[in-house]
């Protein structure tokens, strides 16, 4: 064998070290999500949170597509994006809770922030915090999502604070939730409600605070698809 056919293909090398990169930018839309918050601009916060998680929504299929571990293994992919996802999942809405004074009584900010905070760490931590079938184990800390509704429908505090417990709670129940760009069982149909959701998700979020109020509550089919697909049986490869 030559030395020629042993050099790796440049450009492949060049595609996968740029999804490290595309992936790594959610570290800088973190940070101004975060500058945002300080700002009190929550429409600012909401376009760099939704950028954050089109990135992470992407930068799966690209790394598959692009061979990282084959032509960047000099990067641990999964632990970059164990590190953003818990910054722009985690931390991120943890400082909106805490800064925007209308979402959660003032008693307990502290105590709603710092509980994401722990159970979030070890959500991410176990050693089977993605399952080998492709789910998540436990409340899969979506929490900017909650974050997020949070602000948009505007419940009374006490209400909020109840849903941000339960969810903590849920951490800790083994439940195995979708991963829907990986599931393969109802793939199609799966992938066609998650593709819309989010679509008709951004719409929505990026006219805040003008948003059409039909758009929260219709997004709440796909929750239930979401919650009622991860706890029923499930049958591998079925579509």
């Amino acid at each position: 064998m030559t030395l020629l056919e042993n050099k790796p293909n440049i450009f492949r090398v060049i595609a996968a070290w740029g999804v490290h990169l595309f992936t790594a930018t959610g570290a800088v839309f973190g940070l101004l999500a975060i500058l945002s918050i300080f700002e009190k601009d929550w429409k600012m916060m909401i376009v760099w949170m939704v950028i954050a998680m089109l990135v992470d929504g992407f930068d799966g299929t690209l790394a598959r597509w692009a061979d990282v571990k084959k032509y960047a293994n000099g990067v641990d992919g999964a632990l970059l994006d164990n590190i953003l996802d818990y910054l722009n999942y985690v931390m991120v809405p943890a400082l909106f809770l805490m800064i925007n004074t209308n979402v959660l009584p003032d008693s307990v900010r502290l105590l709603s922030a710092s509980s994401i905070l722990l159970t979030s760490a070890y959500q991410f931590t176990q050693t089977d915090a993605k399952t080998n079938d492709h789910h998540f184990k436990g409340f899969p800390s979506y929490w900017n999502v909650a974050a997020l509704y949070m602000l948009l429908m505007n419940l009374p505090q006490w209400v909020n604070f109840g849903f941000l417990m339960l969810f903590n709670i849920m951490v800790f129940i083994p439940i195995k939730y979708i991963y829907p760009t990986r599931s393969t069982y109802l793939r199609t149909l799966t992938l066609g409600l998650t593709y819309l959701y989010g679509a008709v998700g951004i719409w929505g979020l990026i006219q805040y605070p003008d948003h059409p109020k039909w758009v929260v509550w219709a997004s709440f089919l796909y929750v239930g698809y979401y919650l009622i697909l991860s706890v029923i049986p499930k049958k591998p490869n079925a579509n």
